[in-house]
């Protein structure tokens, strides 16, 4: 449970650092992919040590395998992580998607999903889902440390 957290913070180092430096020289496509991975990675963490510490408080008999059950489960579980859910399904959708890139190489790059919701993703909102991913994780640590003491 504590590893799986360890391991969602050293993840949002790396995006971090993608977004703040890589990003901000190259401006590639690429880099954006790399950024939403590792955020879907801290999130992918931070469900584990959620799910653990249900598991190990007996509120759930075994942790699923698919991620969308992992995400369902701890929607019915805990209320507030529904605001978390929505973001990580986004998240997920854009790795998924095929997608464009428009002002590669420029400050105003933007990678845009085809489908039948396309979603842009520019420089702002990748800060804003960074920003969403660090909530969640600091939202999971003080989740696990209530309950540590119950």
């Amino acid at each position: 449970m504590i590893q799986s957290l360890e391991d969602a913070k050293e993840e949002l180092k790396r995006a971090d650092h993608l977004i703040f430096i890589t990003l901000k020289y190259t401006r590639t496509g690429d880099v954006i992919i790399n950024i939403l991975k590792r955020l879907i990675t801290a999130f992918d963490a931070g469900i584990i040590s959620l799910l653990r510490c249900l598991k190990e408080k007996k509120k759930i008999k075994e942790i699923p395998s698919s991620p969308v059950e992992k995400v369902d489960l701890l929607s019915k579980q805990i209320p507030q992580f529904k605001k978390f859910s929505k973001y990580y399904k986004t998240f997920k959708v854009i790795i998924k998607s095929k997608y464009d890139m428009r002002e590669e190489y420029r400050k105003y790059i933007t990678l845009t999903t085809k489908g039948k919701k396309p979603i842009e993703v520019t420089y702002n909102k990748l800060l804003e889902y960074f920003d969403i991913t660090k909530e969640f994780i600091i939202f999971v640590e003080k989740y696990i440390r209530k309950n540590k003491k119950i």
